[in-house]
């Protein structure tokens, strides 16, 4: 029986990825001579602060250069020029149908939760005007694995106090939907379906997530 519902932030929620690019390119550019494009901003989506550093660090072929100090100074400063660029934030930055979604949800008497890799999920929340919606915010200092790594969405779903068998997980990113997976949840990919190809159902966009659809297939996969 449904539930619950987890949702990944970036991408799903919100849009902070163009900050998240802005900053980690800032801090690549000034403190080790690296410039990121696109295509590595891509491979960042859904990693941990530490594990987005290695990724250019790795990209720039200086994976080995730096001490864990160092590399903690750098993530420190990343976040630092992130909260900067964050702070206009507003519920105008909900992505389209979001908003309408959450209503739903909760008039169908659903919990929901959010499972980020973003040690900054609840001021961002904060700031969408989204604080009430969420029933949990999981705190991904508290976590040994990263996704793909099912631990985020097992604790998400610990947080609304459900099994994971109740649970629908919504991403955006394949490493999300591999760990929504490995975790028992049912998995809705929003985006690319080639790159999601591995989700349960997936919608083109956020605008077009259905409640009723969901609902649905998440009863005949388990009926």
């Amino acid at each position: 029986m449904l539930k619950g519902f987890v949702f990944d932030l970036d991408g799903v929620i919100t849009d902070t990825a163009r900050y998240h690019y802005e900053a980690w390119k800032h801090v690549a550019q000034e403190e080790a001579g690296i410039t990121i494009n696109e295509s590595v901003n891509e491979q960042l989506k859904g990693l941990s602060r530490m594990d987005s550093l290695e990724t250019i660090l790795k990209f720039g072929h200086k994976e080995n250069r730096y001490t864990d100090t160092e590399k903690a100074v750098m993530a420190s400063e990343k976040n630092d020029y992130y909260l900067k660029l964050i702070k206009n934030m507003t519920p105008k930055d909900i992505l389209p149908g979001m908003k309408d979604f959450l209503k739903a949800l909760h008039e169908a008497g659903y919990r929901a939760s959010i499972a980020s890799a973003s040690k900054n999920a609840p001021t961002i929340i904060d700031r969408l005007g989204l604080t009430t919606s969420f029933d949990g915010i999981v705190d991904p200092s508290l976590l040994k694995k990263g996704k793909p790594d099912p631990e985020i969405f097992e604790r998400a779903a610990e947080l609304l106090q459900f099994d994971n068998s109740e649970v629908v997980g919504l991403e955006d990113a394949s490493a999300g939907i591999a760990g929504i997976n490995a975790a028992g949840q049912f998995s809705v990919g929003i985006g690319d379906k080639t790159i999601l190809k591995d989700a349960d159902l997936i919608f083109p966009s956020t605008a077009d997530v259905d409640l009723k659809a969901i609902e649905k297939a998440f009863n005949d996969q388990n009926n």
